[in-house]
């Protein structure tokens, strides 16, 4: 029994949603086709499973679980007429931890102003602050969704058009507070790939992008990939005893958590035990016999699913 983290894909992003109707027209609006759907009646929630699959898209047509860059939208029945229901995005005190998701984009300009004419909110549009080369977009439960480019800003002003079908999940951001202990887990445990590094010491933070790119050296263009972890690091966290991360599983909720897609779950889960880490669910854990939870160090939860394209099974 063995296992091969070069064949682990980044599988998808979990957001907890209220009204699944009005999220999954927003997420269709940017692009995206649902491609599969688990209600679970009994359990009273269902999952919608969105992503870019196009004939351009990079994972057109592929099996759920052999693809990077899906979203996970969760739906506990009733929260829609719940007047008083409301998701925790993650980015407002006291409980910040997720921070966005990430789409890549043609043409950045037409493609903003697209998203604006269906009356779609901005958390920061391209002309707010000093960075006009990216944006960020609000979904029906205010998270926050960034918009960047393929290609650079100032050579897409004046281009009219955008085609949704070329656009990419593209990364997920979470924050940390010990970027030594997280960057450990995310490559020697999961078997990621450092591919960009920004560091801001003016503004006292460091993003680090990482992913299932094997041989990849820091420094790789990241913006035309899918399935890319973007870890922000604030300076000071680390030392600070009492700092935490909200991991948005308790109140108030919101984001779930990411998960990965292993070549064989057994061997997979096994050496994760071997390496010691922290289990949420074992596989043996529960009912659900097919799935296993860790906790990364700021107790954010990562699934893991089998790769069924790679067992066959699809």
């Amino acid at each position: 029994m063995a296992t091969d983290t070069s064949r682990y894909k980044f599988n998808h992003s979990m957001l907890r949603v209220k009204d699944p109707q009005r999220s999954v027209q927003f997420y269709e609006h940017l692009g995206m086709s649902l491609i599969q759907k688990i209600s679970q009646p009994e359990a009273k929630f269902d999952l919608y499973f969105l992503a870019y699959d196009s004939p351009n898209a990079l994972s057109h047509k592929a099996h759920w679980s052999d693809r990077q860059g899906i979203i996970e939208l969760t739906h506990n029945y009733g929260t829609e007429n719940d007047p008083d229901y409301a998701i925790a995005n993650g980015n407002s005190e006291p409980h910040r931890g997720f921070g966005h998701v990430c789409i890549s984009v043609d043409n950045i300009q037409a493609a903003c102003q697209r998203i604006e004419d269906a009356g779609y909110k901005f958390q920061k549009k391209l002309s707010d602050g000093r960075m006009r080369h990216i944006a960020f977009a609000l979904d029906p439960d205010r998270y926050w969704v960034e918009i960047i480019s393929d290609n650079k800003a100032e050579d897409t002003e004046h281009i009219p058009e955008t085609d949704p079908s070329t656009y990419r999940l593209n990364h997920t951001m979470l924050r940390v507070k010990d970027r030594t202990q997280s960057l450990r887990f995310y490559q020697d445990v999961l078997g990621m790939s450092l591919l960009r590094t920004h560091e801001s010491p003016a503004a006292h933070f460091n993003l680090y992008f990482l992913g299932y790119v094997p041989g990849a050296d820091n420094g790789v263009n990241t913006a035309p990939l899918e399935g890319v972890l973007e870890l922000t690091w604030n300076y000071g966290t680390e030392t600070d005893a009492g700092f935490q991360y909200h991991n948005g599983n308790s109140e108030p909720q919101g984001f779930g958590h990411i998960a990965i897609a292993v070549d064989d779950l057994d061997a997979a889960c096994q050496r994760f035990e071997d390496q010691g880490v922290q289990w949420k669910k074992r596989l043996t854990d529960g009912r659900m016999r097919n799935v296993a939870f860790l906790l990364d160090p700021d107790g954010y939860w990562v699934e893991v699913v089998q790769n069924m394209h790679l067992k066959g099974e699809e």
